[in-house]
C-alpha cells in the first residue's frame, strides 16, 4: 500500500522517503573507492517507487522552469541517472536519453542516441557524488556540439561543494564524512564496517 504524496514538497520530506526506503543509511560503510564513509546513498531503492519518483522529478522540473533552464533533451547516465533522466524528461517534455561506458570505460552515447549541435542539455543524476561522472557526461556532450545548461539530481553528497562549470540543482544536499582506511575513527570505534553498492571494489592507496 503507498503512502499518500504531501501537498508541499520539501527537502525534509524526501529525507524522510529516503530513510523510509533505505535509500539514505547511516554507519560505517566502505565506498567502491576503497575510503570509508558515516553515510551511503543507494537511489535506486528510492527510484524504484513511481509513486515517490514522479514528485521529486516534477519539483526539479519546476526548479528548471523557474530558472529558466528549458532543455531539448534530458540526459541521464547510466547507471543510476537512467531512471531520474527518464521521469525528467517526462515532467519537461522533452526526450530523455542516456549515455553508458563501452569496452573501454569511456562514457558515450549508443542504442542509436544522438546529440544535434545546439541543443540545450540537461543532465539528470540520481545522485553527484564528486561531480566527476557528471562533468565527463558533460565533455562527450559539449564535443557534440551541445550546450550543457545544469545537471538536476536527487541528491548532492558533496554538501553543494561539486566543481561543475553549470548550476547544480539538487533537492536534498547531503554533507558525508569520508576517511581513509587509516584514519578511520568509525574503525577505532570498534564499528563494524559494510561494503554495499554493487560496483567493484577498487584498492585504495
Amino acid at each position: 500500500m503507498t503512502s499518500p504524496q504531501p501537498t508541499e514538497f520539501t527537502p525534509e520530506t524526501l529525507e524522510q522517503q529516503l530513510l523510509q526506503e533505505d535509500a539514505l543509511l547511516r554507519g560505517h560503510f566502505r565506498l567502491s573507492s576503497g575510503l570509508h564513509s558515516d553515510t551511503y546513498v543507494q537511489c535506486a531503492r528510492f527510484l524504484r517507487r513511481p509513486d515517490l519518483a514522479a514528485p521529486a522529478a516534477a519539483e526539479l522540473a519546476r526548479q528548471l522552469r523557474e530558472a529558466g533552464l528549458v532543455p531539448d533533451v534530458v540526459v541521464g547516465p547510466a547507471m543510476g541517472g537512467v531512471v531520474m533522466g527518464y521521469e525528467l524528461a517526462r515532467q519537461l517534455g522533452v526526450p530523455g536519453i542516456f549515455t553508458e561506458r563501452d569496452e573501454s570505460g569511456q562514457m558515450t552515447l549508443r542504442r542509436g542516441f544522438t546529440i544535434e549541435p545546439g541543443q540545450k542539455i540537461i543532465i539528470a543524476e540520481d545522485v553527484v557524488t564528486t561531480g566527476k561522472s557528471t562533468n565527463e557526461v558533460a565533455r562527450l556532450l559539449e564535443g557534440l556540439g551541445a550546450k550543457v545548461l545544469a545537471v538536476a539530481s536527487l541528491i548532492d553528497r558533496t554538501g553543494g561543494q561539486a566543481d561543475l562549470s553549470f548550476p547544480n540543482f539538487a533537492l536534498l544536499p547531503v554533507t558525508a564524512a569520508t576517511y581513509a582506511p587509516a584514519d578511520c575513527p568509525l574503525c577505532r570505534a570498534g564499528l563494524p564496517v559494510v561494503k554495499p553498492g554493487s560496483r567493484p571494489e577498487k584498492a585504495f592507496s
